[in-house]
């Protein structure tokens, strides 16, 4: 590996300038590894939880616990943690079908959500078993131009069908802050006294254990994330979650398998170990990854670029927008970043027709496992304006090596 001497400098002054907002970070994961810590205490884990099961899954104790354990962890009243769940969308869209019967309104506060969600709600596109073609409408309300919620536009809206008020956490392919735990609980409050009928579920991907507090302790009554993004520490094999109140999570657990079995059923002949182990270290894998995204904003803002968050921001995701005047900048901030994985550094990666995105998207992850954003990554529709989305880092020196070899790769369009 050869680094310049160039990009070694301007990195080591981008870090020596966020020794607060690392401190600020430290504290916050001392608060979520304490409740991690308290979870595996009371509930006793062992190895015994770790074995696989088969069959029907009757009985379950591993994943039984492991339910119980991440409720406690994530400050909820019960948990559906589980490796059938394929990926985020999955349970985002198993939580949001679980809540809403044919007539009813799901109102999204934090406008269109993650493009993967329009198809299966319904607002893209005519797929078969869309939460759409099962009789549910959808409504937004756009954020405001500094991106917060609109709180006079939710008071507009006049329907008493909403039986679910929708907000995403993350920034997905926006150019904003991702949602606070400070006004996500503003919102939560005017919801219940706007709609007392409807419940309030949070796409909670890549904002578990960035902040002190869950949107589960904020107001929200379910959330619903994947396993292979910070909850799963970098070590979870696959899966997803829905956490909340116990109602409605066991609402969701019939929605995934079948009404009057619920969560009750369900084997995984696996090993439940990565499972328990990454969410131990899932407050510390978060705290590398918020720190290396203050990294790459504060080296891309001494070199000229736009960055969304500011390096010594207060964050509540971990993903990091940086943008470029043109595409072929883009692509070559995506090459360089998998030039820094430990997996297919070799790879060079190409924009693509992704299954469930309107544009093509140019997507760098060398990662162990496939799709996991605590691991380093970076990826981006290819359309103006043109911006990169970088997010994770199992550990902070991994991302300081990643941000010279950008630089690099860099310098002769920034400089």
């Amino acid at each position: 590996m050869t680094i310049s001497d160039r990009a070694r400098e301007l990195v080591w002054n981008a870090e020596q300038s966020l020794e607060s907002t690392f401190r600020r970070t430290d504290a916050i994961e001392m608060a979520n590894q304490q409740r991690v810590l308290d979870a595996f205490w009371n509930e006793r884990v062992s190895a015994r939880h770790f074995a696989p099961t088969n069959g029907y899954g009757y009985d379950d104790i591993g994943r039984d616990t492991l339910d119980r354990v991440f409720a406690q962890s994530l400050q909820a009243e019960s948990a559906l943690v589980r490796p059938q769940f394929v990926n985020g969308t999955h349970a985002i869209f198993t939580a949001l079908a679980s809540l809403v019967e044919p007539g009813d309104t799901i109102l999204s506060v934090t406008g269109l959500p993650y493009d993967t969600l329009l198809e299966a709600i319904g607002v893209r596109g005519d797929a078969p078993n869309s939460l759409k073609r099962l009789g549910a409408s959808f409504r937004t309300v756009d954020l405001r131009s500094n991106g917060t919620i609109d709180f006079e536009g939710m008071k507009a809206v006049d329907d008493a069908k909403v039986r679910v008020v929708f907000l995403q956490r993350s920034r997905g392919y926006a150019w904003r802050e991702a949602l606070s735990m400070a006004n996500l609980s503003e919102a939560a409050a005017l919801a219940r006294q706007l709609f007392p009928n409807a419940n309030i579920l949070v796409d909670n991907c890549y904002g578990e254990f960035v902040e002190a507090q869950e949107p589960t302790a904020r107001g929200a009554d379910l959330i619903a994330g994947s396993l292979i993004k910070n909850p799963g520490g970098g070590l979870a094999p696959t899966g997803g979650y829905i956490a909340g109140k116990t109602e409605l999570v066991e609402r969701a657990a019939y929605r995934l398998t079948v009404p009057g079995m619920g969560g009750e059923v369900g084997s995984y002949s696996g090993d439940y170990r990565l499972f328990f182990q990454g969410l131990f270290l899932a407050p510390h894998v978060t705290a590398q990854c918020v720190k290396g995204a203050a990294l790459f904003a504060r080296v891309f803002e001494q070199l000229g670029l736009d960055t969304m968050p500011a390096g010594d921001a207060i964050r509540s995701d971990i993903i990091q927008a940086v943008r470029f005047e043109d595409a072929d900048s883009l692509v070559r901030f995506c090459k360089s970043i998998q030039k820094a994985a430990p997996v297919d550094s070799f790879a060079s990666p190409e924009p693509w027709d992704m299954p469930g995105y309107e544009d093509k998207v140019v997507m760098a992850a060398g990662t162990f496992v496939q799709g996991a954003t605590t691991e380093l990554s970076a990826d981006g529709p290819i359309r103006a304006p043109y911006t990169a989305y970088v997010q994770g880092s199992l550990t902070y020196a991994h991302a300081r090596i990643a941000a010279m070899l950008a630089c690099d790769a860099l310098f002769d369009t920034c400089m």
